[in-house]
């Protein structure tokens, strides 16, 4: 006979899927916020440098 594994009881399922779906929303967050930040520390980048050639 196959191994299966116990069942979980259903308030531990709930708050199990509950932890999973808010780590999938932050990560959905993370991945739309990545580029935003990337850009702003390139223009960071390009104006620190701009004032070290200005100087």
């Amino acid at each position: 006979m196959a191994w299966t594994p116990p069942r979980l009881d259903p308030e531990r399922s709930r708050r199990r899927l509950q932890i999973l779906a808010e780590l999938a929303g932050a990560r959905a967050v993370h991945r739309r916020e990545r580029p935003r930040r990337a850009r702003s520390e390139e223009l960071r980048q390009l104006i620190a440098t701009r004032r070290r050639v200005a100087s």
